[in-house]
């Protein structure tokens, strides 16, 4: 069960700031290639430091509204029928427990780049993040809706760049100086939310495949050719946003190395061309 809401706004969440990452790693490589460090946000320049730490308050108010929305209004606020949680519900309060574990990592990295009190190095941040793509792995996983047949085949892709944004963002603390590392986190979020949108699209909206149709909040397909065509329809639009997004990141980095690019920028790649 799902609908085109549930899927838009989380989708919209992690397209800003995955692209937002994305540029940022870039224009940090292309600017300094040497002093360049992953990180698992990315404060915002100019404006006299005002906008710093947009990111993270993106993250937190954006976790933190669609964590009201799924815990008290998608239930109209029967938390509890007979003395036990909602059961017609209990993939909202699943949604919860995913949403809570992003809203705590922003609330975390804002207490410890603004205030004394908990000061984490980048790498701990960077496992804190980690954590929350990992509740957000086993929520799609090991769902109370049972994802079948074609839309479980849109949510099992959907666990796959999950399962990349985990070992990215893992990666990033291990490998603290790595470019595509960083860069690589920043594709994974920005397909992630991508990909939100195109089953929200696919699934709940008008790019339904021939022969499926949405049938009580659940997708069925007239025969098993249909499902298979709705299956092959996936991987290509799957392959289409990696190569568009591939794409985007290749002309932001002759863009970025052009307009901002250091001098020691190509004087790095030659040598490591060496």
């Amino acid at each position: 069960m799902g609908s085109f809401k549930g899927h838009a706004l989380p989708g919209t969440l992690f397209l800003v700031v995955g692209l937002w990452h994305v540029w940022s790693c870039v224009f940090r490589h292309v600017s300094n290639p040497k002093a360049f460090r992953v990180r698992v946000w990315s404060p915002v320049p100019g404006f006299e430091g005002k906008l710093k730490h947009l990111e993270l308050y993106v993250i937190t108010v954006g976790a933190f509204i669609d964590l009201c929305i799924e815990l008290l209004y998608s239930p109209h606020l029967k938390l509890f029928v007979n003395g036990v949680l909602n059961p017609a519900h209990m993939n909202d309060f699943e949604h919860s427990g995913m949403l809570l574990m992003f809203f705590i990592f922003g609330l975390v990295a804002l207490l410890s780049e603004k205030t004394s009190f908990l000061p984490l190095p980048e790498g701990a941040l960077c496992l804190i993040a980690a954590t929350a793509f990992c509740a957000e792995y086993l929520l799609f996983y090991f769902h109370s809706t049972t994802h079948k047949g074609l839309e479980g085949y849109y949510h099992l892709l959907l666990v796959l760049l999950i399962g990349l944004c985990i070992a990215s963002t893992v990666a990033g603390a291990l490998l603290p100086t790595s470019f595509p590392i960083d860069l690589c986190s920043g594709i994974a979020i920005t397909l992630q939310g991508l990909w939100f949108y195109q089953t929200a699209f696919t699934l709940y909206g008008p790019s339904m495949p021939d022969g499926c149709q949405l049938k009580g909040g659940d997708i069925a397909c007239n025969s098993v050719e249909s499902e298979a065509r709705g299956e092959y329809l996936a991987n290509i639009q799957l392959f289409s946003l990696v190569l568009g997004v591939l794409a985007l990141v290749v002309g932001s980095y002759g863009f970025a190395a052009r307009q901002f690019g250091h001098s020691e920028l190509r004087s790095l790649r030659v040598s490591q061309e060496e």
